[in-house]
């Protein structure tokens, strides 16, 4: 059949309608954040704001590739950000409950991705001493939105998943069976390296060790993930834990004195320390002795825990000696042990962003363009582990807790995330 060259011309408005449509620039993702709180330095600040007005990467101003468009707060201090951000930003609506923000108020699922950030705000402290914070609570709602909406989109959980294993690990096998991409975890396994180094993968680890400081159920939590996110680059990837002991006060004490730990890593470690508090005033060596350390470091802490193939693992909390996280292992075939540090630059009155969230963010906007995560969330879901039984075990007067329930497999990815530039 002949085409006239009156439908010719009555089908270019089709042609060019289509051809409209095939160069047309893909939708922006759109994104719902879900936050307990929101003020100055809090976490939902250093998040949210990235994804608002951009932030520095690789020598330049980025500005992510999507829209945050609706956000949950739950908890309002007398000071705070959100309403103040929703003014300046009118694309970011607020909505006064997690369905709301997941549907912009209708009745279906309307974002392309969340963003759940249950860190800070007045929690409920139980018996244990543990925080408890909502995630799971929260996780469990927009997980009702993506059930009734018939489909689900990633899902982004700032640091460990629950005080409660259980429930940690129900977010982790509903992820699972409703196949959505799911990520979880802090900056400290993305955050600069000093020295820039990444453990060699199928590298064999006889023993690691972290120094750091902070409190239980806080930031022993990012030890135990500076520990995990090298240790799982061994040889045969991570097979999980099989019991964890704390030791703290004099029992911490004792057991450094009995060589329960190597001695030696941990001076490893220290040496990779920006803030190790000197011993003495003078031009002598400043470098702790273990009476110094007794003097200088408050309240400490231990976890000290063996993998199912035999790695052994410490986590030192020593308060007033130092303020950052610092990591060694002995390998097989090198004489001299394997440190850095995981650097945390503070914000330091100059801006209100602490710089170590920029990667964390990069990781997980990836993630919400792809599809698929870029480090796997198991990490999360054992360090999540491994918090709750260092809580456990100073909960049972610093006995040993056998954690079956911590056989956690998984390969680390062949790329390295952590921040280079």
């Amino acid at each position: 059949m002949s085409i006239t060259r009156r439908k010719l011309i009555a089908g270019a408005p089709l042609v060019a309608g289509a051809l409209r449509l095939a160069n047309a620039a893909p939708a922006r993702p759109k994104l719902a954040a879900i936050c307990t709180t929101y003020f100055k330095y809090s976490h939902a600040q250093h998040i949210v704001d990235r994804f608002l007005e951009g932030y520095g990467w690789n020598g330049a101003h980025h500005k992510p590739e999507m829209d945050l468009v609706s956000i949950y707060v739950d908890q309002f201090p007398t000071v705070e950000f959100s309403k103040d951000r929703a003014a300046r930003f009118p694309s970011m609506k607020m909505y006064p409950s997690i369905a709301e923000a997941l549907t912009l108020g209708g009745s279906k699922l309307a974002v392309d991705g969340v963003i759940l950030v249950g860190e800070h705000g007045k929690y409920q402290r139980n018996e244990k001493g543990q925080t408890q914070y909502p995630r799971y609570e929260f996780f469990k709602k927009i997980v009702e939105v993506y059930k009734s909406s018939g489909r689900a989109v990633p899902l982004f959980n700032d640091k460990h998943l629950s005080w409660n294993w259980d429930w940690a690990k129900e977010m982790y096998d509903t992820s699972r069976e409703m196949k959505f991409a799911f990520m979880a975890g802090s900056s400290l396994p993305v955050t600069w390296r000093t020295p820039s180094l990444e453990m060699p993968l199928g590298s064999r680890i006889k023993e690691a060790v972290c120094v750091a400081y902070g409190g239980v159920d806080s930031y022993d939590y990012h030890a135990l993930e500076t520990l995990q996110c090298m240790v799982e680059r061994r040889k045969g990837g991570e097979t999980g834990v099989k019991w964890l002991q704390a030791y703290r006060g004099d029992a911490f004490w004792k057991a450094l004195e009995d060589g329960v730990w190597p001695r030696d890593l941990m001076e490893s470690a220290l040496c990779r320390s920006h803030t190790l508090t000197p011993s003495r005033e003078g031009f002598n060596n400043t470098f702790p002795t273990s009476a110094d350390m007794r003097r200088i470091v408050t309240r400490p802490v231990a976890y000290r825990y063996e993998h199912n193939d035999g790695l052994m693992c410490t986590m030192l909390l020593m308060n007033g000696l130092v303020r950052d996280f610092n990591f060694a292992a002995r390998l097989d075939g090198r004489k001299d042990p394997f440190s850095t540090q995981m650097y945390l630059p503070m914000p330091d009155g100059r801006t209100t962003l602490a710089n170590f969230f920029s990667p964390l963010v990069n990781n997980f906007e990836k993630m919400f363009l792809t599809g698929k995560p870029t480090y796997p969330v198991e990490r999360t879901l054992l360090t999540t582990g491994l918090t709750a039984a260092g809580v456990e075990s100073i909960f049972r007067k610093e006995t040993r807790v056998e954690t079956p329930h911590l056989d956690v497999h998984y390969q680390a990815t062949k790329e390295s995330t952590f921040w280079r530039t």
